[in-house]
Formats: structure tokens, sequence, C-alpha cells
């Protein structure tokens, strides 16, 4: 099993997190919610307003998002899905606990662990200078409302 964190759609309430509990696609837990040690750049981009957390440590914020426990099947599902090693890729990122509520292992508010993220080299550089994000949400403020797959051209 492996650990993933997810900031994006695939959070809970975003618009991808089923794909998590489809049996389908490999098997999935939810563990907890933190936040990135590192600060990283997160932006919505692209015609479809796509969550892309760019590689580039020490810029944007410090990244909320979740931690799930994964088996081979999900994690082979959730590399074809973020489309690894072309339009992102998957590292290991250390991760400050918010809360844990899964799983085994027991860690309290302010621990550290890792998990694999997936980020991305391949963007335009003018992503950089665009608003940077702590927390996504697909219908929040910025009005940016993801475009699902089944809605894509």
């Amino acid at each position: 099993m492996a650990r993933v964190f997810v900031y994006g759609t695939l959070k809970k309430g975003q618009p991808n997190n089923y794909r998590m509990f489809d049996v389908a696609n490999g098997k999935a837990a939810f563990l907890a919610s933190a936040c990135t040690v590192q600060k990283h750049p997160l932006v919505i981009a692209g015609k479809y307003n796509i969550p892309f957390l760019l590689n580039v440590p020490g810029q944007g914020h410090r990244v909320k998002g979740e931690i799930y426990k994964v088996d081979d099947k999900m994690l082979k599902f959730l590399d074809a899905f973020e489309s690894v090693p072309t339009m992102y890729q998957r590292t290991e990122v250390k991760l400050e606990v918010e809360e844990w509520v899964g799983g085994e292992e027991k860690l309290t508010a302010g621990s550290i662990t890792e998990a694999f993220i997936y980020s991305t080299t391949s963007y335009k550089k003018e992503w950089l200078s665009q608003r940077c994000y702590e927390s996504y949400d697909s219908c929040g403020d910025h009005g940016l409302e993801y475009h699902t797959r089944e809605t894509q051209d």
C-alpha cells in the first residue's frame, strides 16, 4: 500500500473524488487532512480550469489536501488519470498532518509524514505569474469551475 496526497479534483467534495472509491480503479482509504511542508504554486489553468501543482518548491503556499492509502491497482489508475509522466510526475513530498482519522498508524496534528504527490514540470511560463491557492475548491470564489472529462470537448 502507498500513500497519496491529493489537493485538487480528487479531494472530498470535488468533481473527481468518486474515482477514489470506485473499486474498479482499486482500493483507497482516507487517512488524514494535511498540508505540504514546503510551499508550492497551486494554480488553476487551461481551458478546463484544471488545478496544477507546479513543481517549484519554495514558491506559492503550503498546499492543503488529503492523504489516502491506496493499493497498487489504484496507484496505477491514478498514474494514468494524471497522465504520468507527460502532464504530471509522481514524486514524494513531506506533509504536516492536520487531522489523522484512519489507518493503523496514529499520527497527531503537527506530525510530519510522506506521501506521493502529482505535480508538474510541464507548464506554461505564464502560469508562474497566476494567482496561487493554498486550498482548491472547484466552486470557489475564483469563478473557475473545473470541467469534468465528461464535459470536455
